[in-house]
């Protein structure tokens, strides 16, 4: 039995409590109490979130934590300097020690992530760099794992990051159960992406979005403007246009920036060779996905590759 300690504080983001339902989900799908799940804060009793509703927590001192995860906020305010020191003390206590988005600035600011590998949310990044230069900071991952050390991008990433725990505990068939339930599209790996070509898109019609949706869900297949715009039900002219204004793209860039986005979530989640996932995402040769590679990333598939393989570096 794991017991597991969110560690929540005021003005905390309560989408971080979303990590809870991982865990209880665990226990129902074994059939046994395989986490115990508390939601702890320095003192106990209530504490405020960032909307403006409280929680009831538990004095964290009371329990021994196998995991304990710090919650995160919007604005990376600290908490104060006594709940930094105990979780100063908190490796030497707890196996591993995890935070969710912002919460790695509380870890950082406790000396947690001094010359280790991280991440959190992107949008903090610049600023967590030059605040604490001795974390060796990924922002383009949605966790990573470093010893003992956890950490995850933004708030929902916290999810992945939980799912992970239960994968090393329990294993991967059990994680991905939990994956189903909570209706997860796809369970992702730490190496991946915290940046979505599908987002960044941002068709806003409906016809535009019924051909995104093709592509992504055809990738190996013929993706060309006329079969892009049969399934947009527009003709390819009129198709052409439409998309251009809406994604400021053409068809055809779109579809390669799906199909990169797609080869690197394969690459970071699979041991294909090169030439397999070059078929199964549509580039069809090793060259052309090289290509494609260098044009978003700056660099060929094989160093993406060994990034992804290095980011999780004790999963």
């Amino acid at each position: 039995m794991h017991t597991v300690g969110l560690l929540v504080y005021a003005n905390f983001q309560a989408m971080g409590l979303a990590v809870a339902s991982v865990f209880e989900y665990t226990n129902r799908f074994r059939g046994e109490q395989a986490y115990v799940f508390r939601l702890v804060s320095e003192e106990g009793g209530p504490v405020m979130t960032s909307q403006h509703f409280s929680v009831n927590t538990e004095r964290l001192r009371e329990y021994a934590y196998d995991t304990l995860i710090v919650a995160g906020d919007n604005d990376c305010q600290l908490p104060p300097d006594s709940l930094l020191d105990y979780l100063r003390q908190a490796p030497g206590q707890s196996r591993r020690v995890a935070a969710i988005c912002t919460g790695a600035v509380v870890l950082a600011a406790a000396g947690l992530l001094e010359g280790k590998h991280a991440t959190t949310h992107w949008f903090h990044a610049q600023e967590f760099r030059q605040q604490y230069p001795g974390v060796l900071l990924d922002e383009d991952r949605i966790f990573v794992v470093d010893g003992q050390i956890w950490t995850s991008a933004g708030m929902t990433a916290g999810v992945d990051l939980a799912l992970a725990i239960v994968e090393k505990d329990f294993g991967l068939e059990t994680a991905r159960m939990v994956a189903r339930k909570l209706v997860m599209h796809q369970r992702r790996g730490g190496g991946q992406s915290q940046f979505s070509a599908l987002l960044e898109l941002d068709a806003k019609s409906d016809r535009v979005q019924m051909a995104l949706t093709h592509a992504r869900e055809h990738l190996a297949s013929d993706l060309s403007v006329e079969v892009l715009a049969q399934a947009a039900r527009l003709s390819p002219r009129q198709f052409s246009r439409v998309f251009r204004e809406e994604t400021g793209l053409s068809p055809a860039k779109a579809v390669e920036r799906l199909r990169v986005e797609a080869a690197r979530l394969m690459m970071e989640t699979t041991r294909h060779p090169i030439e397999v996932i070059a078929r199964e995402t549509g580039f069809g040769d090793r060259e052309r996905m090289r290509q494609a590679f260098l044009r978003a990333f700056g660099q060929p598939p094989q160093a993406i590759q060994r990034t992804s393989a290095g980011a999780v570096l004790a999963l």
